[in-house]
């Protein structure tokens, strides 16, 4: 049985996204079929249940054992949980310091256009999201202040601190970073947004205005 004789999941979730399937629906979606024996249904079930009683170093050897679970179903659910779990560890952690966000935006210096970030934190400097904001040339990442404190405003963020890459290798601060950094620290005090930091990164390093005394306004 085949997760294709079932529409009501891939359009319910077309229609209402991520959050709406069960556990059960999402292992359903990665599974796409069962076999003759094993519907995908009961499949996904047994799926969910090695999942919970498994750990990171087990959970391919563990899915393994499930009938109907060979290497590719089982390969790739556990590179969804492995992408979910990267792709989330930065949510909650505290920024004392700009080098503790730069573990969680490090993956984008090896992108070939610059990438612009905004990281939202909460009153306790809780990271509540990190957000792609826009995407440049080589040397070039073109942001207005509205795509910056857009989601800021409405997770009532208390501060966000933003990032980009230099894929030139370079952290140097460009004049046009400076300029943004400028525009950015004017709009934060509008709004009452506060922007704790701007930092490049490259494949090795990182520059942060903060820590190099260049958060002001002339």
């Amino acid at each position: 049985m085949d997760i294709t004789n079932k529409p009501d999941i891939r359009e319910q979730v077309l229609k209402k996204g991520l959050i709406y399937p069960s556990d059960q629906e999402l292992v359903m979606l990665i599974l796409g079929s069962g076999t003759r024996r094993m519907p995908v249904e009961m499949l996904s079930h047994r799926v969910i249940k090695a999942l919970d009683s498994a750990n990171t170093e087990t959970i391919i050897s563990q899915l393994l054992k499930i009938n109907g679970i060979g290497n590719g179903k089982a390969l790739a659910i556990a590179a969804a949980m492995e992408l979910g779990r990267r792709r989330t560890n930065h949510l909650q952690a505290v920024i004392k310091h700009p080098k503790d966000l730069v573990p969680f935006i490090r993956h984008y210096s090896i992108e070939k256009k610059e990438h612009f970030l905004c990281a939202t934190l909460n009153g306790a400097h809780e990271i509540i999201q990190i957000r792609l904001v826009s995407v440049g040339t080589v040397n070039k990442t073109l942001v207005h202040p509205r795509e910056i404190f857009c989601e800021a405003l409405t997770e009532h963020a208390a501060a966000i601190i933003v990032c980009h890459n230099h894929p030139s290798g370079n952290c140097e601060p460009s004049n046009e970073d400076i300029e943004t950094t400028k525009i950015l620290i004017q709009a934060s005090k509008i709004l009452g947004i506060s922007l704790l930091d701007h930092i490049i990164i490259n494949k090795d390093s990182y520059f942060s205005f903060l820590e190099h005394n260049l958060l002001f306004i002339t």
